[in-house]
C-alpha cells in the first residue's frame, strides 16, 4: 500500500473584511461560529494590509465583504483577503458578497464603455475565489460572469412577508419602478396575491441619475402600493415613481429595496418623500444620519438567509432548497 489516509472532518472557517462588520458578526452568531481574527490596516499611502491570526491551511473558507463606500478600497481589501487565503493553503474559498459592486455596469450601452460587472468576476476568479455567494444581483446574468459556482439569494420572502404582514392585503398593489422590475414584482404579486402596477420611465443618457416619470400602468387610485426595487442609491427613482403614484390616487406607497445604497442626496429626498415607509435589509450599513433621525426607515436582517446558504454549501446541501417555495 502507498500513500497516506487521513480521517479528518471538514472545517468550516468564517473571515470579514473591514466594511461591514456587524453583519458579519450577525452571520457568524447565526452559524455559531466566531469571526478568524485578522490583523488589517492601511499603510500611509493608502495601501492595505491583511494577516489572518489563525492557520486556514485545509480549510472551507467563508469571506464576507460588502462593497459598501468607499466601494474602491473593499473591493481591493476582499481581492487582498482571497489571495491571502489562497497562498495559506486553504481548501475552499467562498467569497461571500452581499452587495455586488459595479453590478449596474453589466453590459455596453454605448460604444467604448466597460463591462465592469464582468471585470469584478474576472478579479475575484484571478484572486483565488472558487465560488460567490451574493444577495439580488442587479440582473441575474451576472452569475455568467463568473467562471465557477454563483449562489443567487433572494430577499424576496424577508421583505415580502414584512409587508405582507402590515399591510391589508386586498388593498395592495405591488409596483414595479421600471420595466426592468417586472419579473420580481410579478413574484411578489404570487406571494402575496397582489395585482400589478407599473411605473413608466425614462432616463436621460447624458445626464446621471436623471429620471423622468411619464405614466402609470395599472389600477393604484385609492391603493397600498409597495414599490419593490433591487437598490435605492439616490433615490431619485424610487421617490419619482413614488410622486408618479400619489398623482395617479394612490392612497399609500411603502418602498422596499434589498440594498439601501442611500448616496448623495439620498437622504434629503427620503426625508421629504411622501412615501410612509422604507424597508432595506442590512446587505450594506444604512448611513448613521438616517438610521438616527428618520424614523421612516426599516432593516431587515439578511444574515439568517446568508447563514443558511453557508451552512448548505459547506455541508454539500441545497441552496436553492432555501427558496423553493418562490
Amino acid at each position: 500500500m502507498t500513500g497516506i489516509k487521513t480521517t479528518g472532518e471538514k472545517k468550516l472557517m468564517f473571515f470579514s473584511g473591514r466594511a461591514h462588520p456587524e453583519l458579519a458578526e450577525e452571520v457568524a452568531q447565526q452559524l455559531g461560529v466566531g469571526v478568524v481574527p485578522t490583523k488589517a490596516f492601511d499603510f500611509a499611502n493608502g495601501e492595505i494590509y491583511v494577516r489572518y491570526q489563525e492557520s486556514a491551511r485545509g480549510a472551507d473558507c467563508f469571506l464576507i465583504q460588502s462593497h459598501t463606500a468607499p466601494i474602491n478600497k473593499w473591493i481591493m481589501e476582499q481581492l487582498i483577503m482571497i489571495d491571502a487565503l489562497k497562498r495559506a493553503s486553504a481548501r475552499s474559498i467562498t467569497v461571500i458578497v452581499p452587495f455586488y459592486g459595479y453590478a449596474r455596469q453589466d453590459k455596453k450601452h454605448r460604444g467604448r464603455e466597460p463591462i465592469s460587472a464582468r471585470l469584478i468576476a474576472d478579479m475575484m476568479k484571478t484572486a483565488g475565489a472558487d465560488r460567490i455567494l451574493t444577495v439580488d444581483l442587479h440582473t441575474d446574468q451576472i452569475q455568467g460572469f463568473f467562471d465557477g459556482p454563483v449562489d443567487h439569494l433572494f430577499a424576496l420572502p424577508l421583505l415580502a412577508d414584512y409587508v405582507g404582514a402590515k399591510v391589508d392585503k386586498g388593498k395592495l398593489t405591488v409596483v414595479s419602478p421600471d420595466a426592468g422590475r417586472v419579473r420580481v414584482a410579478d413574484r411578489w404579486c404570487d406571494r402575496l396575491g397582489a395585482p400589478l402596477a407599473i411605473v413608466h420611465k425614462r432616463r436621460d443618457k447624458d445626464v446621471a441619475n436623471q429620471v423622468t416619470v411619464h405614466e402609470v400602468v395599472g389600477e393604484v387610485e385609492g391603493r397600498v402600493c409597495v414599490l419593490v426595487d433591487d437598490m435605492i442609491d439616490t433615490g431619485g427613482t424610487i421617490c419619482a415613481a413614488a410622486d408618479a403614484l400619489f398623482a395617479h390616487g394612490a392612497e399609500d406607497v411603502i418602498v422596499t429595496a434589498t440594498h439601501g445604497v442611500l448616496s448623495g442626496p439620498a437622504a434629503d429626498r427620503l426625508k421629504n418623500s411622501r412615501v410612509s415607509e422604507f424597508v432595506f435589509t442590512n446587505t450594506l450599513p444604512t448611513p448613521a444620519e438616517l438610521s438616527r433621525d428618520l424614523d421612516k426607515i426599516s432593516v431587515l436582517s439578511i444574515a439568517p438567509t446568508i447563514a443558511s446558504a453557508v451552512r448548505e454549501v459547506f455541508e454539500d446541501g441545497s441552496v436553492t432548497s432555501l427558496f423553493d417555495e418562490q
